[in-house]
């Protein structure tokens, strides 16, 4: 069939519209670059990067969508070659659109994924204490400090109650357990930030719960302390410990038994026995086993000794680390209770010390009346349990050497005057008289022991009763026939003393009085103590005296007569 030329024409204008209009057509699933995922799995409320290119300039959220298998996300940036949306709640494995305008660009596939716990640990735990939760899916989060969470945060619960991480990784999570959770179920929850139906921010925030792991919950204990020498005492506090000991029950250090000295429901006391290691701090209770703390054992030791020569009565120090505490080989959970040294001590040349101070760095003792020069020696007991962990099956002493101290008698070359009147100053020459001690004993040494002890029979010079007297304080003084002078000064090759008044005047006690002691002997002493066989202190306390010769008391410097017969000054006139 044949047509005209008109007719021709006519149809080639009408197939170019056509191909025109077509041109126009929207292109459905047009993928013009290849785009890329920053993960090809991710759980609800994750962040996915979209890169590539062509995606223009946000217009607004009607004009550019993302979809994931259909359902929309919330847009969090758009850039002609990035893209960043959280997956929303309700998305499904499937395909990601990108909506630009009337142009939709397949973007690729995503598969959504649960979080899963696969185990905690661990499986019990004490309140404060870090869970460990290993599994997968779990995302990544900043927490509460994520800039791009502002509504709904990545979380933990434990026993219904919310927690924040510590650390959140996708694959482990670590939580410190909180002090009000309750046994129950452990489970993540991930937020999510769905945009509203007509496409604005926001929804409000659903939360993709992982499995539920259940959490046993065990006491707490708290371990005091977890380092010292051997014979430390140990007390764990807690509860459920069992009000009374079973035989498979004990503590340990590494895999050796501490001697067990008291074993109550709420405390247990042991010690750390001979030839322990440091290492883990072990409680066996029933079929449970728990790692309480490491536990560190440390070897006491010296560093320096002062003076390194004196007298008896010196207060010597020594510095070190490690020396433990004194009084702590008793069953209490505190070594006041019942103040047991056992028999911890310190000797000077073979010699017991009195113990002044007992710190973990520092011990003061008093050289003792008996003392001789020689090797300054710490002892601390300690013991070995038996196969039950109960005390002992041997008891012995670690030794510590600190020094040599040579013990010094102090000798008198030469004073002056020989006589003088009231508060005239003596000076005394000589070596060895050590130093001047500024305390007073009218507590005796037991003060720390009977500080609470109320005691009212104490009388000043009063020997009827020895356990009362209290005569003689001082532990360093000058006397002038038998009555103490003022310490001026006191070094240990010179001593400076003021002339004492009680001489003239008399001096006495109850029954027996002396009205005049004006010439005598003048004396430099020094007193001590010595331990008692059975350890304990102390001793009476003995003197080392030291006789400079005669002085006589001069009648010089009195009080004017006149004072006693008018000592008011108005006693003459009319007022």
């Amino acid at each position: 069939m044949y047509f005209g030329k008109d007719v021709m024409k006519t149809v080639g204008v009408v197939m170019s519209c056509v191909i025109f209009l077509a041109s126009l057509a929207p292109q459905a699933h047009a993928r013009p670059h290849t785009i890329e995922f920053s993960a090809v799995s991710l759980p609800p409320g994750a962040t996915l990067s979209l890169s590539g290119t062509g995606f223009g300039v946000f217009q607004s959220v009607h004009a550019n969508k993302v979809t994931v298998n259909g359902v929309a996300a919330l847009i969090q940036r758009w850039d002609p070659d990035l893209i960043e949306i959280k997956v929303p709640f309700r998305a499904t494995t499937g395909p990601v659109d990108i909506g630009v305008g009337k142009k939709k660009i397949r973007a690729g596939s995503l598969t959504i994924v649960a979080p899963q716990i696969d185990a905690l640990t661990p499986v019990e735990i004490e309140r404060g204490a870090v869970l460990r939760i290993t599994g997968k899916h779990f995302g990544t989060t900043a927490g509460a400090r994520d800039p791009n969470t502002m509504f709904g945060v990545n979380d933990v619960v434990i026993g219904g109650v919310v927690t924040r991480p510590k650390r959140w990784k996708d694959d482990q999570i670590e939580v410190e357990v909180p002090a009000n959770a309750q046994a129950g179920d452990v489970f993540v929850r991930l937020a999510s930030s769905d945009p509203l139906p007509d496409g604005s921010c926001c929804a409000p925030v659903e939360y993709m719960k992982s499995n539920a792991v259940p959490l046993a919950f065990i006491p707490a204990v708290r371990v005091d302390p977890i380092s010292g020498p051997v014979g430390t005492k140990v007390v764990l506090f807690g509860k459920e410990f069992g009000v009374a000991r079973n035989p498979n029950d004990g503590v340990f250090i590494g895999e050796r038994p501490m001697t067990i000295a008291q074993w109550k429901d709420d405390v247990i006391v042991v010690h750390v026995p001979l030839g322990a290691e440091s290492g883990p701090l072990v409680l066996q209770n029933g079929m449970r086993r728990r790692t309480l703390a490491q536990f560190t054992v440390h070897v006491p030791k010296a560093a320096t000794i002062s003076p390194l020569e004196a007298p008896i009565g010196t207060l010597l120090r020594i510095n070190g680390e490690h020396f433990g505490a004194y009084s702590e080989s008793g069953a209490t959970p505190y070594n006041f209770m019942d103040f047991n040294t056992g028999n911890n001590r310190v000797e000077i040349g073979g010699v017991p010390a009195i113990i002044y101070r007992w710190n973990d760095s520092r011990i003061d003792v008093w050289v003792p009346y008996s003392a001789k020069s020689g090797k300054v020696m710490i002892y601390r007991s300690a013991n070995r349990p038996n196969a039950d962990g109960l005390c002992c099956a041997e008891r012995s002493v670690i030794a510590t050497e600190a020094g040599e101290f040579t013990v010094v008698t102090p000798v008198i070359e030469s004073y002056s005057p020989t006589s003088a009147g009231l508060d005239d100053l003596v000076t005394i020459k000589g070596t060895g008289f050590g130093v001047f001690l500024k305390t007073a004993e009218h507590t005796e040494l037991g003060l720390s022991q009977k500080a609470y002890k109320r005691r009212t029979d104490l009388e000043i010079n009063e020997s009827e009763d020895s356990a009362t007297v209290v005569s003689n304080v001082s532990r360093t003084e000058v006397l002038f026939n038998g009555a103490a002078a003022m310490v001026q000064s006191w070094t240990n090759s010179e001593i400076v003393v003021r002339v004492p008044h009680r001489n003239l005047y008399g001096i006495g006690r109850r029954g027996e009085f002396f009205d005049n002691l004006a010439t005598g002997p003048l004396v430099v002493r020094r007193g001590s103590w010595d331990v008692l066989p059975d350890g304990t202190c102390c001793s009476p306390k003995q003197w080392l005296t030291i006789e400079a010769g005669p002085f006589t008391i001069e009648a010089k410097g009195l009080p004017d007569s006149g004072y006693f017969n008018s000592n008011r000054p108005d006693a003459n006139t009319n007022q």
